[in-house]
């Protein structure tokens, strides 16, 4: 017998209807934990400071390029309980170059190029891949990597599942966005009392040079707005 089905089959996408998220472009992505829960380190006087579950999540970000050679990376931040970043499907990269390049705590921030394979006469192995195939390997890989550290290092257990269910994301349209995108990421732990994804955020406005975008559902809730 068949039960009621549940309602999370019924949840809108909130994908950009008739896109081809496999096309050459770069695209902001911003990945959430299950219930916010803030597993990857601490933000002290406004630098992230991250445990050895968020090295393990920068690490496997920092392989995208090794494992799917079509797929490039840019800026990228772990934050206590999300990741901001921007996957380049390469072909039409963009073109900013950085003015600096940040590490904290071993991580990369900054106004990177974007790493990974330049296009050849020959089809990459990761040619082919979608944005939402890129990140549901991440998630896959820093889910499996993440519950072998609970089961050998005693990390924190997560609740079910180690990410939300969907993700945001945002097709970056030229160069000028790109730079930024890129500031903004490279800000944001400077910016966590004012973070929509903040659970302790207090009642603080947003500041005015926060990056804006439409509001988009992101699991169950909206943000950003």
């Amino acid at each position: 017998m068949i039960d009621k089905v549940s309602p999370i089959h019924h949840r809108r996408s909130i994908r950009l209807q008739g896109y081809d998220y496999s096309q050459a472009g770069a695209y902001f992505v911003t990945v959430c934990t299950q219930n916010r829960e803030c597993l990857f380190g601490e933000i002290i006087n406004g630098e992230m400071r991250m445990n050895d579950a968020g090295m393990m999540v920068q690490a496997v970000w920092d392989e995208i390029p090794t494992h799917y050679p079509g797929i490039g990376i840019d800026a990228f931040i772990v934050m206590p309980n999300h990741i901001h970043g921007i996957v380049v499907i390469v072909g039409a990269a963009p073109r900013g170059r950085p003015d600096s390049t940040h590490a904290q705590n071993g991580q990369h921030v900054g106004n990177g190029q974007p790493q990974g394979g330049a296009p050849t006469a020959v089809t990459p192995a990761g040619a082919g891949l979608s944005l939402p195939d890129v990140v549901h390997r991440f998630k896959t890989m820093t889910t499996k990597r993440y519950a072998d550290g609970v089961k050998r290092n005693g990390w924190s257990m997560f609740p079910g599942k180690l990410w939300q269910r969907n993700y945001w994301e945002h097709i970056v349209r030229n160069e000028p966005e790109l730079n930024r995108i890129r500031e903004y990421i490279h800000n944001n732990p400077a910016q966590w009392e004012l973070d929509s994804l903040n659970v302790d955020r207090g009642s603080s406005r947003a500041a005015p040079t926060e990056i804006r975008e439409p509001i988009a559902e992101y699991g169950v809730e909206a943000w950003m707005a």
